[in-house]
């Protein structure tokens, strides 16, 4: 999968880089009301949202998690918050 493919699906589902799943689903459902053939006039649209809509899902199932300290550190910023301190 192409790094264009995956932010080209965003900009169509008008979503930031740093997201959830929950998100992504949300804002298809939202989209996917509001573009839905019986409304809108253009199935273009939907056909759009459904594409990117399954790239970014596909994305996600497929991706790798690193459980390394500096990437759950960016994921969970404040869970070594305590480290800093001395007690």
């Amino acid at each position: 999968m192409e790094t264009n493919a995956i932010k080209d699906a965003l900009e169509i589902l008008d979503l930031p880089p740093f997201i959830t799943k929950d998100d992504i689903k949300n804002r298809y459902k939202e989209l996917a009301k509001k573009y839905h053939p019986d409304i809108y006039k253009d199935s273009n649209k939907m056909s759009q949202i459904n594409s990117a809509y399954k790239i970014l899902m596909e994305y996600i199932e497929n991706f790798k998690y690193s459980f390394d300290d500096n990437e759950i550190n960016k994921q969970l910023p404040g869970i070594n918050h305590n480290k800093n301190f001395r007690f």
